[in-house]
C-alpha cells in the first residue's frame, strides 16, 4: 500500500510538471524571419540581437528593389554573409565585410561579368532554417554549411566542410550592393588567424566607417591579398577594393569558426568589442545567449490566441526591435555624424533613425516596452544635436541622409519627456527649437508664409512638408509650455495652425500653394504629385494629428465621415499608375506607406467608432500574415510591425506625443504587458473571434470604462482592461 502511494504521488507530480512544461512556451518559436524577405517587406532573413551593431545575414548578391536588405525569397543563390543590413526600408544600402566559404566543389560560374566576379553558391529553402539570433544555410555548390549568430557587436560564423584540400574562406570589402560602394579599405594580416581592417564606403550615408577584427579557429595553411583583384605579396593593403583568402586543408565534417567584430571608430574599438563579448569558441552559447535575450525581450507582451495569431504577432513584436541599431562600443567611442570620433559616456550611442516612420507608433510602443531604451535614443538624439546643431532626420552609420520629411525627432522626444523618461530638459527643448528654426531656405519660407510653397523641383513634397512641419511644431509648443517658454510656446502654437494654409474648402482636401497664396492646380485627388511625399491628397488628407477635432469642425462633421467613409471605399481603378509604395490599398487608405496608419481610428472624433472598427480588424486581417510575403509594404525599421502590435491589443496612438491611445478592435484574445515598474497591464478580449469583432462594453479594473480611448498613464499603472466583443455594433 506504501508503495502505491508512492507512485501515485510521482505520477501526479510528474502529470503536474508535464503540464506546467507544457504551458511555458518559447515565444521564439513563433518567429518567422523570413516574414518580410518577399513582397515588398525589404527585410533580412539573418542573425541580430535586439538593437544590435551586427545585422549578419546572407546576401542573394544581386541588387535591386526587391533585394535592398540583400535577400530576396524567390532567389536561388547566395553571394555570402555580410555584417551590416538595413530591415525594411527602401534604401540600398550597408552590406558591409561579406565572408564566403568555398572550396575545390565549386566549379559554377553564376556571375558572367568577369570585372566583378565573385563567386555563388546554390542554395534551396529546403536546407535552410533561422531562428532570432540564428541563421543556417546549406551551400550546395559546395556542400559548406553555414550557420550564423552574434553578439551586440560580434558577428559569429561556424562553417562545416567537406574533405578538401582547397577549403577557402574569402573576406571581400570591394563588395558591393545597389546604392553602396567603397571608398577605401584595408586588411592587415596580423598572424596565422587574425586579420584586422577597414572597410570605407559612401552610399546613402555618405561617410560610412566599419572597421573590423576577425580571429580563426584554425590557422591558416595559407593566405593571399587582394588589391583591385590582383594578388599582392604583402601582409598588409590599401585600395579601393580589398580582398582576403585564408586556404585551408580540411577532413570531412570539419568545423572552422570565424568572430568578427565591428566598431564604427577604430580597429582597437572592435578588438576591444571582440575580447568583451566573444572570448571562447562556444558558437551554441553565443546562440543560446543570443537566443535568451530574445526570449526576454518577447516576454515583455505574452499574449493568447491561435499559434497563427502568435506567429504573426511575435514575428511584428521581432522585427519592432532590429532598429535603431547600436553605434557605440564597448568604451564608449563611434563615429559621429560629425565624421570624428565621439564617446558616448553613462549610455549607449544608438543610430539608425528612420523618423518620418517610426515617431508614429514605434518610439511610442517603445516607452511602454523599453523606456530605457527610449532614455538612451533621446542623449542619441542629443549627440547627434551636439555633432551638426540639428536633431537626426534619418540618421544611420554616424551620418545624416536628410531623407524624407519633417523634423521629427521632436515628437518623439516630447513625448518621452511627457511620459517621465529622464532627460536633460532644457538641452532637448534646445534641439527641438534648433531644428524648428533651421535656416534652409524652404525653412525660412514655411516662417514667412505659413507654409512651404510649390516648386517645380522634383520631390518638392510642399505640401506634406507642411503638413508635418505643423505637427512638429505643435509638439514645440508642448514641450515650452510645460517649461514655462512663453514666447517659445506662443511662436509654435500659432505654426501648429499652420496646416490650414493649405485647406482648400472648395474640394476639402490640402492642396499646393505658390508664394502668391494660389493654389496651384489641376487638381485630382488620387494623383500621385511631388506636393505629396510618397503619396497622393487622399493619404495626406488627415494629417493634422494634432488637431483632428480642429479639422473635424473645419470641414464639417458630416463631410468629415463621407470623407472617411470614401478613403476606405474608393479604390483605384485599373488604369491608375500606382507608384511603388503604393501598397497594401484599401480605397485610397494606402497601409504599405505611413501617413495615414493613423486614419481608421478617426472614426473616434465622430462617435462612429464602430466603422473603424471593421477597417482595423480588415487591415490586420489581409495586410499581415507568417508567411515571407507578410507585409503589404516596407516594413519600415519597426513601424509596420508597431501598428500591428498596437492595434492586435486594441488601442493606437492617434497623436504620437500625446500619450493618449484611441481604441480599436483587439483581434487577440488576451495581452499581458510586463511593465518595467514590476507591474502587469492586461487586456481580455471576451467572445473574441472573426465575427465578433465590435465592442459591446469595457471594463477598466473592474468598472464600466465609457471612454473611446486609453492614457499611457492607465497602462503604466497596471491594471486590466476587459472588452466584450460581438458581431453587431453598439454605441
Amino acid at each position: 500500500m506504501k508503495k502505491i502511494t508512492i507512485l501515485l504521488l510521482a505520477a501526479i507530480l510528474f502529470s503536474c510538471q508535464s503540464k506546467e512544461q507544457a504551458t511555458q512556451e518559447n515565444l521564439t518559436s513563433y518567429v518567422n524571419t523570413f516574414v518580410g524577405t518577399d513582397g515588398p517587406g525589404n527585410t533580412y532573413p539573418g542573425a541580430v540581437v535586439p538593437f544590435g551593431m551586427v545585422q549578419l545575414s546572407p546576401d542573394n548578391g544581386m541588387g535591386g528593389w526587391d533585394r535592398i536588405a540583400g535577400y530576396f525569397w524567390p532567389d536561388s543563390t547566395i553571394a555570402g554573409f555580410s555584417h551590416t543590413h538595413l530591415s525594411g526600408t527602401g534604401a540600398g544600402d550597408m552590406y558591409d565585410l561579406l565572408l564566403f566559404p568555398t572550396n575545390s566543389r565549386f566549379t559554377e560560374d553564376l556571375w558572367p561579368d568577369q570585372e566583378n566576379y565573385r563567386p555563388y553558391s546554390k542554395f534551396s529553402h529546403e536546407q535552410e532554417e533561422a531562428s532570432p539570433g540564428y541563421y543556417k544555410v546549406l551551400l550546395e555548390s559546395s556542400d559548406i554549411t553555414a550557420e550564423l549568430t552574434t553578439t551586440e557587436r560580434v558577428g559569429m560564423h561556424r562553417y562545416t566542410f567537406p574533405e578538401d584540400t582547397e577549403s577557402k574562406i574569402i573576406l571581400d570589402l570591394g563588395y558591393a550592393l545597389n546604392w553602396d560602394a567603397p571608398t577605401e579599405t584595408s586588411i592587415k594580416i596580423e598572424n596565422d588567424h587574425t586579420i584586422s581592417g577597414v572597410r570605407k564606403s559612401s552610399g546613402w550615408a555618405p561617410v560610412q566607417h566599419v572597421f573590423f577584427v576577425a580571429e580563426f579557429s584554425k590557422p591558416f595553411d595559407s593566405s593571399v591579398l587582394y588589391s583591385n583583384n590582383e594578388s599582392v605579396d604583402s601582409k598588409e593593403v590599401n585600395s579601393k577594393n580589398t580582398k582576403f583568402e585564408a586556404n585551408f586543408n580540411t577532413d570531412e565534417g570539419e568545423q572552422i569558426l570565424v568572430k568578427v567584430a565591428l566598431s564604427s571608430a577604430s580597429v582597437e574599438g572592435a578588438r576591444q568589442n571582440l575580447e568583451k563579448e566573444i572570448n571562447h569558441w562556444d558558437f551554441d552559447l553565443v546562440r543560446m545567449e543570443a537566443d535568451k535575450v530574445w526570449e526576454e525581450t518577447l516576454s515583455t507582451i505574452k499574449v493568447a490566441g491561435s499559434d497563427y495569431q502568435k506567429e504573426v504577432f511575435y514575428t511584428n513584436f521581432y522585427h519592432l526591435f532590429l532598429t535603431p541599431s547600436l553605434l557605440s562600443d564597448q568604451d564608449g567611442n563611434y563615429k559621429g555624424a560629425n565624421h570624428r570620433t565621439e564617446k558616448a559616456l553613462d549610455y549607449k550611442r544608438y543610430d539608425t533613425f528612420s523618423l518620418w516612420d517610426t515617431y508614429r507608433a514605434a518610439h511610442p510602443l517603445y516607452t511602454i516596452v523599453c523606456p530605457d531604451k527610449v532614455e538612451d535614443f533621446v542623449k542619441s538624439f542629443l549627440a547627434h544635436y551636439n555633432e551638426t546643431g540639428l536633431l537626426p532626420v534619418w540618421s544611420m552609420a554616424g551620418n545624416e541622409t536628410n531623407m524624407m520629411i519633417g523634423y521629427h525627432a521632436v515628437p518623439v522626444i516630447v513625448d518621452a519627456y511627457f511620459k517621465g523618461i529622464p532627460m536633460d530638459a532644457e538641452k532637448a527643448f534646445e534641439a527641438c527649437k534648433a531644428s524648428g528654426m533651421n535656416t534652409t531656405e524652404e525653412m525660412k519660407k514655411y516662417r514667412e508664409l505659413g507654409y512651404v510653397p510649390f516648386n517645380k523641383d522634383h520631390e518638392n513634397w510642399s505640401v506634406s512638408k507642411t503638413l508635418e512641419y505643423a505637427y512638429d511644431d505643435w509638439c514645440i509648443a508642448q514641450f515650452a509650455k510645460a517649461l514655462n517658454k512663453n514666447e517659445d510656446y506662443e511662436l509654435f502654437a500659432r505654426r501648429a495652425d499652420n496646416w490650414k494654409n493649405l485647406y482648400d474648402n472648395r474640394t476639402n482636401f490640402f492642396r499646393a500653394k505658390d508664394e502668391a497664396g494660389n493654389f496651384y492646380g489641376p487638381f485630382v485627388a488620387k494623383e500621385y504629385t511631388d506636393d505629396y511625399c510618397e503619396s497622393n491628397a487622399w493619404q495626406y488628407l488627415f494629417a493634422a494629428q494634432h488637431d483632428i477635432e480642429g479639422f473635424r469642425d473645419l470641414m464639417g462633421t458630416n463631410r468629415f465621415e463621407e470623407l472617411l467613409d470614401s478613403m476606405f471605399t474608393y479604390y483605384p481603378t485599373a488604369d491608375d499608375e500606382l507608384p511603388i509604395f503604393s501598397t497594401g490599398m484599401i480605397g485610397q487608405y494606402a497601409h504599405g506607406n505611413e501617413p495615414s496608419h493613423h486614419v481608421p481610428f478617426l472614426y473616434n472624433f465622430i462617435d462612429k467608432p464602430e466603422k473603424g472598427k471593421k477597417y482595423v480588424r480588415k487591415i490586420i486581417d489581409t495586410q499581415y500574415s507568417n508567411q515571407p510575403d507578410g507585409y503589404c509594404g516596407n516594413e519600415d525599421c519597426g513601424q509596420m510591425s508597431a501598428w500591428y502590435v498596437f492595434s492586435t491589443m486594441g488601442f493606437y496612438p492617434v497623436n504620437p506625443a500625446n500619450g493618449i491611445y484611441y481604441i480599436g478592435s483587439p483581434s487577440l484574445n488576451e495581452a499581458v504587458i510586463q511593465l518595467p515598474n514590476a507591474k502587469t497591464f492586461k487586456m481580455i478580449a471576451e467572445n473574441n473571434s472573426e465575427e465578433n469583432v465590435y465592442i459591446q462594453s469595457i471594463s477598466l479594473n473592474g468598472t464600466e470604462y465609457l471612454k473611446d480611448y486609453i492614457t499611457h498613464k492607465d497602462i503604466m499603472n497596471g491594471g486590466e482592461l476587459h472588452f466584450v466583443m460581438g458581431p453587431n455594433p453598439r454605441k
